[in-house]
């Protein structure tokens, strides 16, 4: 096995990071701090810097050719350094995506070498301008080494792993998105994304999207063991693409690399955005919406705020319900919704932790929705188109519709950067849902992949229940909410509009 691979795996690299030019989103104790390597050896930063220091990067770069298998180095700040998936310095999962005050939520960790680590649990939010607010700390806790992933058909699980730290919920905690915090004591640090969430009403339930990003999840990504719903890796360490992917993925696993979800950035620009102008937010994940601990009557709009593939069929079912019953919904990103899939028990039998994806792999019905006759745009009004490869204008379009009032947009307007990653648009020869009235607010050429110019578009419907219902079309909405670097007055603006119609149901 190459020095020159091992030297990508242990740096954290996602296979993933060219395709989202995205990534995690800043936090506030990696801001900036952090690097990892991209598919082709490049470092990057560990969220996008609109400007990075060449000269570190180039420092960086020789300092990893010339030192091999070695630990990843300490941060220029002097912070903690990342652990990553071939030393397993320190990872974990916790036992449940969602849980509720009064309730408990068990994390189940390894540490390589054993030694004393600690969990700080943080709040995402607006905090102003921190971006997370501390809510507990555990005491020092006695790290071990875990049994080995096991591993079934490329499907890894640590469902055997023991229980590390139990941590109850006080009822005093707000609903929201957390992060626990692992740090070891010789300074190496990951991380366990978790969601608190109640029943109680509120104007808008924020929607997480674990599923996808569980599909994407790589874990272990040590060129041996690890696979997603995209990636395998052959007995020489090469990557392998989709057709030796797996078809099956588990919740009971860390994340790849320093323990965050892919796309979990887009989710956390949001929600930074979201409760620094006071909008009243309840929180779910994907699989509740799976379960039916969501009822969507008791919200005025739900919202998708990142990339949100794969869906299975009670999730489309009641957010379809949901827009019947008059509850609005907004998805600020692209390529919704265009996997079907199923979510099955754990070996212990614990619902809702196998994430199952045939694709195109042996007998059986399609299961991209479009393909079994109910595309995306039936629900979402547009559909996926395609993706990005670089970052374009969103050419705005009907500047005289209420979502651009006070943006300053006018038609033909070109807001740059905005169509980037992947896209959605109109498909004339795909049914539309019922619709009042209906808009498309941009349309914005590209290139795609091949150099073939396509286009995107925003596009908002009001369906027969009074329901709105907002696709932006493009990854890089919710980043231009409160992304350093990507930020957009007229996109904050127009969103405002958005949400302050469905808040006051107008």
């Amino acid at each position: 096995m190459g020095s020159e691979r091992i030297r990508r795996w242990e740096s954290g690299a996602l296979a993933h990071a060219v395709t989202d030019p995205f990534g995690q989103g800043p936090l506030p104790w990696l801001r900036g701090s952090e690097t990892y390597f991209d598919d082709t050896g490049h470092v990057v930063p560990w969220y996008v810097d609109p400007q990075p220091a060449a000269g570190a990067a180039a420092t960086a770069a020789t300092a990893t050719a010339t030192a091999p298998r070695v630990p990843a180095p300490r941060a220029s700040d002097g912070g903690p350094r990342s652990a990553d998936d071939v030393h397993c310095q320190i990872k974990g999962f916790a036992s449940t995506g969602g849980v509720a005050p009064g309730e408990a939520i068990d994390f189940h960790i390894t540490v390589d070498p054993p030694q004393q680590f600690s969990v700080d649990v943080y709040r995402i939010g607006h905090y102003n301008g921190v971006g997370a607010a501390k809510m507990t700390s555990s005491p020092r806790l006695s790290g071990i080494v875990q049994p080995a992933p096991l591993t079934a058909d490329r499907t890894v699980s640590c469902h055997h792993w023991w229980l590390s730290w139990r941590l109850p919920i006080p009822s005093y905690w707000s609903v929201g998105a957390y992060v626990a915090v692992l740090t070891t004591a010789d300074g190496y640090r990951s991380h366990i994304p978790f969601t608190v969430r109640d029943s109680r009403p509120a104007d808008l339930l924020l929607l997480l999207p674990d599923v996808t990003w569980q599909a994407y999840n790589l874990f272990p990504e040590d060129g041996r063991t690890g696979a997603s719903l995209y990636h395998a890796w052959d007995e020489d360490g090469r990557l392998l693409g989709e057709a030796d992917a797996a078809t099956t993925v588990s919740f009971d696993r860390p994340y790849a690399g320093a323990g965050l979800p892919l796309h979990v950035g887009h989710a956390y620009d949001f929600i930074r955005w979201a409760e620094r102008y006071g909008y009243d937010l309840a929180y779910a994940d994907a699989r509740d919406l799976h379960a039916g601990r969501v009822d969507p009557t008791r919200y005025r709009g739900l919202v998708f705020p990142g990339h949100d593939e794969y869906w299975s069929i009670p999730m489309r079912r009641t957010v379809e319900l949901a827009r019947e019953h008059g509850t609005s919904l907004v998805f600020l990103s692209a390529n919704t919704m265009y996997w079907q899939v199923e979510l099955g028990p754990s070996p212990s039998g614990v619902p809702d932790r196998l994430l199952t994806c045939r694709k195109r792999k042996g007998p059986g019905r399609p299961v991209l929705w479009r393909e079994i006759d109910r595309p995306e745009q039936q629900l979402i009004g547009i559909q996926y188109a395609g993706r990005v490869p670089e970052p374009h204008p969103l050419i705005v379009r009907n500047a005289d519709h209420w979502l651009w009032e006070a943006t300053g947009a006018e038609d033909g307007d070109g807001i740059e950067g905005l169509v980037a990653g992947e896209a959605d648009r109109y498909f004339p020869r795909t049914p539309l849902p019922d619709h009042q009235d209906r808009i498309l607010l941009a349309h914005s050429p590209y290139t795609d992949v091949d150099g073939v110019l396509r286009h995107q578009e925003t596009s908002l419907y009001r369906a027969p229940s009074g329901a709105l219902v907002f696709a932006s079309g493009t990854f890089a909405w919710s980043p231009a909410l409160d992304r350093p670097g990507h930020v957009d007055p007229r996109i904050q603006r127009a969103t405002a509009n958005l949400l302050d119609r469905i808040c006051k149901r107008d």
